[in-house]
């Protein structure tokens, strides 16, 4: 509609006032301020409603009732006048004339709580269809906080200073302590460990880092001391490029028209012409009031935002956010998904996939020597090994003599027998001689974490560790494709094996791995340059970037970070992937709700314009009829609040050992399954 952002132009113009002389010509907003705020709106209902009451409850209180719904219609239509008259003032016609001559017409019939309706439901229309993201603003702000503020600079002594992370320099070095986040992209000269990297790459196995590796600003150091030379700092970090890739994006996205916007221009004279014809050949002013109340096409205003305000109530039971309507719209028009992998279409966290025992020793054993060796690590490795221990409820015993070597390995006593888990190397070094790399039937580059266990100088098994993939994910891409999307890919920053072994499992038919985030949008952008519509589908900072480069962006809520969400239009506040083909499906049965608003809008406009115009209904009745006509569109938007019920209690868990096919890792007697073995 061409009455733009009422009660939130203000708020557009001062949240961009940089970008007001290039955007304004094609974003379709009148940037001149009006004189409403929403208390003012509030304020003008009480009085309409407050008309209505007086008038259904006393008798004698039709003074009353007429002073409270002119009060009310003062406060609520004067903003539609004032836009109407700027309108004529920049020389173009739109529904805002319509309204205004609406609300004028009940006025002059006395029909004060007429006009105050129609006022009052196209500020509500507007108020529903207002930006309420503040997009890249906010996207900023989230990403300056993933980088720490202060750093430990050392000297030429080797002490330490703390310092503001804005003060380092190329050059400088920076120690990284177990647990710190690192301040700037820089290459380790001494020192190993554990990097967590999901936030720029999307790995999500840690990565272990040694001298000459290097290291990413907002990524943490998980295990050991290590110290970093900086080569890159502020705005060069790969986490700064991230963030201006995010504004790159943002500003490439275009406003969508609204289809009533097309024809309003043509429709507003239309009905004055009608008018003036009534009166030519009647000179009956009852009869020009008619057809004009008549013609107000609440039905046009409503038919949109009665069924976003049912679709957005279905989709937020859902836990779907949908932070512009005009996204909800657009996803009737969807046809490509993209999907990130890590913490999308899998859990984003290792599991234990695979025990594999060697000689008499069973999974249980197995599995209880590991996690007890393990107990006081904070590797993810070991987490994943107390996870299951705990989930099959196998007691652990206390470890003695616990030592860790980061990136490597643990050391042990456990029941009084020397234990070494960790890399196959690490057990080497520790004097186990035996062959026993030659089990392995898995292969790393795949995916898979590989630990290896010993027991006094003897390899005891090993266990192989995976992100394991959501349960959900190959029958919600099925449903997409069931849907009419014709093209389902999925972008990674993890390596190529991994991606292909990932996309295999869950039904997806195109897979790239190794990406960047900068590789990330130019993915999106090509397909978006061969005519897909593209919704984006990720979690992490690396997805950011892409969120915003695709036609909508759809941020995994539960396990994502902050500026994944505020670059995306739409947020799943779980991590249910049959979110995604239901949005479709309710996407387009909105714009089916829509049409038939319209559709119906029109055929009562044309008979109660003919009716109007042969003297058959009076302004009052046309009034009602008028009344009537928005109660149907109500009533048929609101069919739309229960759909997706039958999700409502489903509860995705992730995929069992192995892939997706969702099978236990434990039966219920807490014995390993025959799987982890």
């Amino acid at each position: 509609m061409q009455v733009t952002s009422l009660l939130s132009r203000r708020e557009h113009d001062h949240a961009h006032p940089h970008e007001h002389d290039a955007s304004c010509s094609t974003c379709g907003h009148d940037h001149e301020h009006t004189p409403v705020q929403l208390w003012q709106t509030l304020i003008g209902v009480v009085f309409v409603i407050n008309a209505f009451l007086v008038d259904w409850l006393f008798a004698q209180g039709h003074v009353v009732a007429s002073a409270s719904g002119f009060v009310g219609a003062i406060i609520l239509g004067y903003p539609i006048i004032l836009t109407a008259l700027k309108d004529l003032k920049r020389g173009f016609l739109s529904i805002n004339e319509l309204v205004a001559i609406a609300v004028l017409a009940a006025f002059a019939s006395g029909d004060y709580k007429t006009a105050g309706v129609v006022a009052f439901f196209m500020l509500m229309g507007e108020i529903i269809e207002s930006r309420t993201a503040e997009g890249a603003r906010a996207s900023i702000e989230s990403l300056i906080k993933l980088t720490p503020t202060k750093a430990r600079r050392l000297k030429a002594d080797k002490s330490e200073e703390e310092v503001p992370a804005s003060q380092l320099q190329v050059g400088d070095v920076m120690r990284i302590r177990p647990g710190d986040v690192v301040p700037a992209d820089g290459i380790i000269i001494s020192g190993q460990g554990s990097f967590n990297q999901a936030t720029i790459t999307g790995e999500s196995l840690p990565a272990d880092k040694k001298p000459g590796d290097e290291v990413f600003a907002g990524t943490q150091n998980l295990t050991g001391l290590i110290e970093v030379r900086v080569v890159r700092a502020g705005q060069e970090t790969t986490l700064g490029r991230v963030r201006e890739l995010i504004l790159a994006a943002e500003k490439t996205k275009l406003p969508i028209m609204k289809i009533v916007d097309q024809y309003m221009g043509f429709y507003t004279p239309l009905v004055l012409v009608i008018g003036a014809l009534v009166w030519a050949f009647t000179h009956d002013l009852d009869r020009v009031i008619a057809v004009l109340v008549v013609a107000c096409p609440c039905a046009f205003i409503l038919a949109t935002p009665t069924a976003m305000v049912a679709a957005l109530s279905a989709a937020a039971r859902l836990g779907i956010l949908i932070k512009n309507v005009a996204d909800l719209e657009l996803a009737a028009k969807i046809n490509a998904f993209i999907f990130d992998k890590t913490g999308t279409l899998t859990t984003g966290e290792l599991a234990v996939s695979r025990l594999a025992p060697a000689g008499e020793v069973k999974p249980a054993e197995l599995l209880r020597i590991a996690a007890s060796a393990e107990k006081y690590s904070n590797h993810p490795t070991a987490k994943a090994l107390g996870q299951l221990a705990g989930e099959v409820g196998i007691p652990l015993a206390e470890p003695q003599n616990f030592a860790e070597t980061a990136g490597r390995g643990v050391k042990a006593e456990v029941d009084g027998a020397k234990i070494l888990v960790g890399r196959a190397q690490w057990l080497k070094d520790n004097g186990v001689k035996e062959d026993f790399e030659k089990a392995v039937d898995l292969n790393e580059t795949e995916g898979w974490s590989l630990i290896f266990v010993a027991r006094d100088g003897r390899c005891i098994g090993w266990v192989g560790l995976q992100d394991a993939t959501r349960s959900e994910a190959r029958e919600s891409l099925a449903e997409l494709k069931e849907a009419g999307v014709r093209r389902v890919a999925m972008i990674s920053g993890d390596r190529q094996p991994v991606a292909t072994r990932v996309a295999a499992e869950i039904g997806c038919e195109e897979a790239k791995g190794e990406c960047l985030p900068q590789n990330k949008v130019e993915f999106v952008r090509g397909i978006k340059s061969r005519g897909y519509k593209v919704a984006v589908v990720g979690d992490g900072v690396n997805d950011a970037p892409a969120l915003a480069a695709g036609d909508i962006g759809i941020a995994m809520g539960a396990a994502g970070s902050e500026v994944a969400i505020h670059s995306a239009t739409i947020a799943l506040m779980n991590n249910d992937l049959r979110r995604l083909p239901f949005l479709v499906k309710l996407s387009r049965s909105t714009r089916a709700v829509i049409n038939q608003n319209f559709l119906f809008g029109v055929l009562f406009i044309i008979v109660g314009l003919t009716a109007a115009a042969f003297g058959y209904v009076g302004p009052i009745v046309a009034a009602i009829l008028h009344n009537v006509g928005s109660l149907i569109v109500i009533f048929n938007s609101a069919r739309l609040v229960r759909k997706g019920e039958e999700l409502e209690h489903y509860h995705p868990e992730a995929a069992g050992p192995g892939g997706g096919n969702g099978e236990s890792r434990h039966d219920a007697a807490g014995q390993l399954s025959p799987q982890a073995a």
